[in-house]
């Protein structure tokens, strides 16, 4: 299936044309990436593309091809797209163009991930949830279609697979991402740049808001998840902006205690983003994510809900509690 639908899509690629490429709002290594190499794809096959993003993307993929053509514009809703193409996103919420499809007449959406929450919301659904990241469901897709993959779509490809599987050491890892690695960087993937940008991209005052958070660490009891937020206001003080704050969640997986890791974000707008980890099979906080809305995988995901702080944590574990989600 997933072959057949490769082929069908790289079908559609090749006879239409002036796609429009989606990355998620505060596209993560995947996203971003995804969209990087898709975009230089469609350069070698002579194709006309737009970038769009509703929030803007991290200066951390700045050295990712194509990446500064990213537009965070609604305007360019208003001309009609041979097809939208939405990678790394669950749905068209999550996405952040649900409000912007509906102008759109009859849009042809194609819908690239690896998310078990996918709720399969395109004309053509490339979904591959046993894979670590759409880039390597990309990857697939380039040698199905028999792309040829240069060096700087390597390391499109390399940097989105570092980032999904936490530098291959998260559970998304397997023997397929790490052949793909080894592919990649044998095809020229830059791995001291994605080294320097994607790992080396602390300072101190990120480390300073770290301190911060890490202070208000505290296991909640009757769930027995350990937990603490980022509030708009230690962004403030660190001169830290929200793009930057990334990797956290990733950080306190290594913890002993606990079922689960909850880091929870203040947005500006006064909503509040959950990041979720577990290391543990007994744990599906992709459901968990589901009961507010959200979406990911077994044992990294995330969801919004309504702020202030307090208030929507206690939210948070009331739900959890009557959902018995977590035992």
């Amino acid at each position: 299936m997933p072959h057949r639908i490769a082929k069908q899509i790289h079908n559609e690629i090749l006879e239409k044309d002036n796609f429009l490429l989606v990355a998620h709002q505060n596209p993560d290594g995947d996203a971003a990436s995804s969209v990087s190499a898709f975009s230089q794809m469609l350069e070698l096959l002579g194709k006309k593309y737009t970038l769009f993003c509703k929030t803007s993307v991290s200066n951390q993929f700045e050295y990712l091809k194509n990446v500064h053509h990213f537009t965070s514009e609604p305007e360019i809703w208003k001309q009609k797209f041979g097809a939208i193409i939405v990678f790394d996103s669950g749905d068209l919420p999550y996405a952040g163009i649900d409000e912007f499809i509906t102008k759109q007449e009859n849009p042809f959406i194609l819908n690239i991930d690896h998310h078990a929450s996918n709720v399969n919301f395109g004309n053509l659904n490339l979904v591959r949830n046993t894979l670590s990241s759409t880039v390597e469901v990309l990857y697939n897709y380039f040698l199905i279609n028999k792309i040829k993959i240069n060096a700087e779509m390597a390391t499109s490809l390399l940097t989105g697979l570092i980032t999904d599987t936490d530098n291959f050491s998260n559970a998304a890892t397997s023997k397929e991402s790490l052949s793909m690695a080894s592919y990649l960087v044998n095809k020229g993937a830059k791995f001291k740049k994605i080294h320097d940008y994607i790992v080396l991209d602390k300072n101190v005052a990120i480390l300073q808001l770290w301190g911060i958070v890490l202070n208000r660490l505290e296991l909640h009891k009757k769930t027995n998840i350990v937990y603490t937020y980022i509030k708009q206001e230690d962004l403030l003080k660190c001169a830290v902006t929200e793009e930057e704050i990334g990797g956290l969640s990733n950080m306190m997986n290594h913890l002993k205690d606990g079922k689960a890791i909850f880091v929870f974000k203040e947005k500006s707008n006064g909503n509040i983003k959950a990041s979720t980890r577990t290391t543990l099979e007994t744990i599906d906080l992709s459901k968990i994510a589901q009961l507010f809305g959200g979406g990911g995988h077994k044992k990294a995901a995330g969801f919004e809900v309504t702020g202030p702080m307090t208030t929507a944590i206690e939210y948070v574990w009331e739900t959890i509690e009557k959902s018995n989600l977590i035992v």
